[in-house]
């Protein structure tokens, strides 16, 4: 019978009396634990960055933009041939299903200015339901309205890059802004959403439709506009209006058959998906390099207990003269890389925790730290010092304990 008590206090007095050994085997561990820690903490902020971003956007969003047009053979890319309108919008909210709310609009970059600033942003001609579809809030003010958009209203909501830019500290509700050369009423100020990559979703302006149409950008045909954003009602939903969005508009554009779409949809969902599973293998792939640590830092503790039964063979000796059987020898050193690794483990958990912590205080990013990665690297931890410690242990038991006495 395997006396674990005693057995156990021999393991730890051996790591008390070679404290500085003891601490250099575990630092692989501790750097090992710490770094998988980190880098889930990371990976999984980024994840969780990329959705909020997403969702701030707006979700479930189909965005249906004109076909691409063509000159001399060179696509001029989609959008630069208008084919929808504000018809087609309207025949998507009355037929499409699963469909939530219809934003049709147009963009353009325009010059604008108040006094003597000027800054260049993009100009959208939206309908209020815009706001709601991108889900962009009123910090300021008020929204444009439909009576604005059926009166083709010089009225402006600005962003907070914009208003920033021309107007500083200066309240910029009742003063007036010149888009190109169109005077605008400035009537409420958007919530800032931020960046994500080079997009500014603050440097921009909102004005009615009509008032796009009629008065700033012009149409080439009447109610043409260049996009139509739908809110789906659910992510579920998405796909079913997809398909009707397609079928009503190619009835309404009379395309025949063997005719390619004048239209191009692009469903939110797929790549948000697609953004998601890429923020996670790229979790995953920086975890794993990380687990490479644990395993130097397993290959470490291999490598000292080695050491340590060589130079313990005289002690390892005594013990067997004095009745020590070959398995209590092996569960001492088994003991003594386990004890090592956990408390590495330990350590590096703390240590992982204080330095994600850090990083997201200093370089302003989100960092989620959960659980799961932390009981993972530290079990593994523990199945490093027993899976790299039992050779060690095991070359101890099979010493002759006579070899052993003699040995110099």
């Amino acid at each position: 019978m395997i006396d674990f008590k005693s057995t156990l206090k021999i393991a730890l007095n051996s790591l008390r009396v070679n404290k500085m050994r003891s601490a250099l085997t575990s630092l692989g561990i501790i750097i090992g634990v710490s770094a998988v820690i980190v880098m889930l903490a990371i990976g999984a902020g980024a994840n969780k960055q990329v959705q909020a971003n997403m969702e701030s956007m707006g979700s479930n969003l189909l965005t249906i933009r004109s076909a691409t047009a063509k000159t001399g053979g060179v696509s001029m890319g989609k959008g630069s041939k208008p084919t929808l309108s504000i018809k087609d919008a309207d025949a998507i909210k009355k037929s499409a299903r699963g469909v939530e709310a219809v934003a049709p609009l147009m963009n353009s970059n325009k010059q604008v200015m108040y006094g003597n600033q000027n800054w260049s942003t993009t100009v959208y001609g939206i309908t209020p339901q815009y706001l709601y579809v991108k889900s962009y809030e009123i910090e300021l003010g008020r929204s444009l309205t439909n009576d604005d958009d059926r009166n083709a209203a010089k009225v402006a909501m600005i962003g907070s890059t914009v208003e920033t830019e021309l107007f500083g500290d200066v309240n910029p509700i009742g003063k007036t802004i010149r888009v190109g050369d169109v005077p605008f009423n400035v009537v409420g100020t958007l919530k800032s959403k931020g960046t994500m990559g080079p997009m500014d979703y603050d440097d921009l302006i909102f004005i009615p439709l009509t008032t796009a149409q009629r008065k700033v950008f012009g149409t080439d045909f009447p109610g043409a506009v260049s996009q139509i954003l739908v809110k789906a009602l659910s992510l579920e939903d998405s796909s079913v209006a997809e398909k009707d969005i397609n079928e009503i508009l190619r009835r309404r554009h009379n395309l025949g058959t063997t005719q390619e779409n004048d239209f191009d949809i692009r469903n939110s969902a797929e790549f948000q998906e697609k953004m998601k599973s890429t923020v996670q293998t790229f979790a995953i792939l920086l975890a794993s390099i990380a687990s490479v640590s644990l395993v130097v830092g397993g290959i470490g503790i291999m490598n000292i207990m080695l050491v340590s039964v060589t130079e313990r063979t005289k002690e390892i000796g005594i013990r067997m003269a004095i009745g020590a059987r070959a398995q209590d020898i092996r569960i001492q050193f088994l003991i003594e890389a386990l004890v090592l690794s956990l408390l590495g483990g330990l350590i590096g958990v703390i240590a992982g925790i204080t330095i994600a912590l850090l990083i997201g205080a200093l370089f302003n990013t989100a960092i989620v730290i959960t659980i799961t990665p932390i009981l993972l690297s530290f079990g593994f931890s523990g199945l490093v010092g027993i899976g790299f410690g039992y050779y060690p242990a095991y070359k101890a038991s099979l010493l002759n304990p006579i070899d052993a006495l003699r040995y110099e």
